[in-house]
């Protein structure tokens, strides 16, 4: 037995770095193959495998050479051979799987992986070998078990690859333990595997994948569908012991992700592929079982995948499309799923789901005695819940609703939605703007913040062009556009509360840009072409920002407005239209500013001459710019430093212009006294600030001259970025052609620019 052993100890040494086999295949197989049948398996104890294992010894090849092992007692020897029994099973499982893992790899050396590759089909040609592999993955010891679970997928997956008859046992075991639900171990092991060969074929780089998966997933067509109906039919408190039913859960929750995502990203169109969408009450119902709050979060997930796509994603990555082709079929199929949540929505899902629970540390989750734990929300089901509903609202939009049943259900979902976020948010989100939402709940994850941006803006563009095709009055449309801010999904106020949170920084924007993990590019672009059609709302929005901050920062306005009112005592109290300018829809605004705050306006309101001058004096030329090349030469640094000069001086000229002739037009004569107010109100504003609203000005974000400008620090933004790409680009450091979009930030500048010298010459 010692020698057997020694012998698949070298074995697995020359597999293992890929090295070639001198001696014939057949020798080999003698000592890979088990030599015990399946009915001896699952009754065979140590003492019995190792006699099996002792008459291998006894009639081992003869071509293949080993050291004569030393004479030892026997007593000994039947010692050594029942502790190495287990040892001897694992070696043989590890060999065999090792030994198909070079034959995959590209690295194996031709000759190498000839060799292997005919040990592995000679041992296929043995009738009983996958249903030795099938018996001992259902032995005791857990290890043995996954071992050979392992490895029979393996060779299932080396089947496919070389085309060769799946195994009707290993077929039939798994037909028959996926006929009905049971709590035996074999189901789990069932759905591992399929589940494994799956991702085995997702992650090859072969033009044949929807061949092979189609040949894998043909004879469990049926019996999917009878094992989902089954598993989700269970009474959860009913079940005594539910660690099986929850594992089995989760375990089918991975293999139907996989399933979803073969029917998106390779065209496949069996039944148990679209099982989820033909029946997703079944899947809604396990979120209002008693169960596990972690369950409840897996299946929210997935659902929120599946609206989105993302299934499968992690294994497609490099080769899933930007863009998909049309899939009518898919779009039914979303189309049922997005109903299906709307419904469960109507029903109370969101009543259902667990947002608060204990911590998930690296350390666990049992918070230690003597420390303090602060409860807080789970803020990945908030998020979840959130696409859930809105991106159910945008596939149900986009399948032919009208302009009436899209406003109805838009507030009737958004209101559900934001009462249920509500009171998890801190602080409270402000009722004067609730598009805040947001950005508040999706802080913590880019990816999915600009996924809920990308769907709001959709929303946003298809019920602007069915209003705009059946309402023509000037009320009626400033109606409408009160109705994106009450259910929260002006894309405007969604931009703006992204600016504001990343502090207007433009580097942070270039590398949304540059990132293959967010659908920033696509937005960002779909945003820009909205804002040169609707400027005029945009400059009215950020005028509305200004008096909403102004509000909070309640001190400095005081001191601000006492200083107006001591230059312009002999004149009237400035109304709230003067701020907002002489936009269409100021009126509006004013109103509904006033109705969502008790203070009045008139507290941080300033005349125009006073918030002209304020603005001018906080567009100061900005600091340096933080550079995201290296230079090759000083020259290059140079003509940075240049260019950005040149572009700083382009577009304050305006401001510059619109600040003097505001000073010729108050005057030059101020006395002493008004210095001297005019200093100490500057004297309470901080020279540096490290709130991230403080981007390229001296002045910090608490100060009314930092927030006159939101729409110049927004341009402003834009054409740092634009300068970042372009140095890029000259550098062939993009990674694609960005000459689209640098053309649509130009024309924004050009209309910034246009849009102040219209004002400077009006007022």
């Amino acid at each position: 037995m010692k020698a057997f052993f020694e012998v698949l100890e070298q074995l697995y040494r020359k597999v293992l770095l890929g090295a070639a086999l001198e001696n014939d295949s057949h020798d080999y197989i003698f000592y890979l193959n088990p030599a015990f049948s399946d009915q001896d398996c699952s009754t065979t104890t140590s003492s019995d495998c190792s006699n099996i294992l002792d008459v291998q010894g006894k009639h081992q090849p003869s071509s293949v050479n080993l050291a004569t092992p030393s004479v030892a007692p026997v007593c000994l020897q039947r010692h050594f051979q029942m502790s190495s029994t287990r040892e001897i099973m694992l070696l043989q499982l590890t060999v065999i799987k090792v030994m198909i893992t070079r034959i995959l790899s590209v690295e194996t050396e031709l000759h190498a992986k000839e060799k292997y590759r005919d040990i592995i089909k000679i041992l296929l040609k043995s009738s009983d070998f996958d249903s030795k592999l099938t018996c001992m993955f259902q032995n005791s010891d857990k290890l043995l078990s996954h071992m050979a679970a392992k490895c029979l997928a393996l060779l299932l997956y080396f089947q496919l690859k070389e085309k060769i008859t799946l195994s009707n046992s290993w077929i039939s075991f798994c037909q028959k333990n996926l006929s009905e639900y049971s709590e035996s171990d074999k189901v789990v092991y069932c759905l591992w595997m399929l589940t494994f060969v799956i991702k085995e074929i997702f992650k090859d780089t072969c033009s044949q994948k929807a061949e092979i998966l189609k040949q894998f997933l043909a004879p469990f067509d049926t019996v999917f569908e009878v094992f989902y109906n089954s598993l989700f039919s269970q009474h959860f408190e009913n079940h005594q012991d539910t660690s099986k039913l929850i594992n089995s859960l989760i375990c089918f929750l991975e293999l139907l992700e996989l399933l979803i995502a073969s029917r998106i990203h390779l065209k496949l169109h069996f039944t148990c592929q679209r099982i989820l969408f033909l029946k997703p009450s079944c899947v809604f119902d396990v979120i209002t079982w008693p169960i596990q709050a972690f369950v409840k979060r897996k299946f929210i997930i997935f659902i929120k995948k599946c609206l989105l796509c993302k299934v499968g994603e992690d294994l497609c990555r490099g080769s899933v499309p930007t863009f998909m082709a049309p899939d009518h079929p898919l779009d039914v199929d979303l189309l049922a799923l997005a109903d299906a949540v709307l419904q469960a929505v109507d029903l109370g899902l969101l009543r259902t789901l667990s947002v608060y629970g204990k911590p998930s540390c690296f350390g666990g989750d049992e918070v230690q005695p003597g420390c303090e734990c602060v409860p807080g929300p789970d803020h990945v089901i908030l998020r979840a819940a959130s696409l859930l509903i809105i991106r159910s609202l945008e596939i149900k939009f986009q399948n032919g609703a009208s302009a009436n049943e899209m406003k109805v259900d838009l507030q009737r979902f958004m209101s559900e939605l934001l009462t249920f976020l509500k009171p998890h948010l801190q602080p409270s989100l402000q009722s004067h703007n609730l598009c805040e939402w947001l950005s508040r709940v999706f802080i913590e994850q880019d990816d999915d913040m600009l996924e809920a941006a990308k769907i709001a803006m959709g929303i946003y563009l298809k019920l602007t062009r069915e209003c705009e095709a059946t309402e023509s009055l000037t009320q009626e449309k400033e109606m409408w556009n009160h109705h994106t801010h009450e259910n929260g999904y002006n894309p405007h106020c969604i931009f703006l509360f992204l600016l504001k949170n990343i502090g207007f920084d433009s580097t942070v924007l270039l590398d949304f840009l540059i990132s293959s993990e967010t659908c920033f590019l696509e937005y960002f672009v779909r945003y820009l072409k909205l804002l040169q059609k609707d400027w005029d709302n945009f400059f009215t929005i950020c005028k509305y920002f200004e008096i909403t901050e102004s509000k909070d920062n309640v001190n400095i306005c005081c001191c601000i407005s006492s200083l107006v009112q001591d230059r312009s005592s002999n004149q009237t109290e400035p109304s709230p239209l003067a701020v907002l300018g002489n936009h269409r829809d100021a009126h509006a605004w004013v109103s509904w500013a006033s109705e969502a705050s008790s203070e009045p306006l008139n507290h941080v309101v300033m005349s125009e001459e006073a918030q002209a001058t304020l603005q001018a004096n906080s567009l100061s030329p900005p600091r340096t710019s933080q550079r995201l090349v290296d230079y090759e030469t000083s020259d290059d640094s140079e003509e940075e430093s240049t260019d950005q000069r040149l572009a700083n001086s382009r577009l304050t000229s305006l401001h510059q212009e619109a600040m003097k002739k505001i000073q010729d037009t108050v005057g030059t004569s101020r006395d002493k006294k008004e210095l001297s107010l005019e200093s100490q109100s500057r004297s309470l504003v901080p020279k540096e600030s490290n709130t991230p609203f403080s981007v390229d000005c001296d002045i910090g974000p608490n100060n009314i001259a930092s927030k006159v400008g939101i729409s110049y620090r927004t341009v402003k933004c834009f054409e740092e970025l634009q300068g970042a790409i372009y140095r890029l680009q000259k550098k062939n450091l993009f990674p694609y052609n960005p000459t689209a979009l640098l053309k649509l930030l130009k024309h924004i500048e050009t209309m910034y620019n246009r849009n102040t010298a219209k004002y400077m010459y009006t007022t």
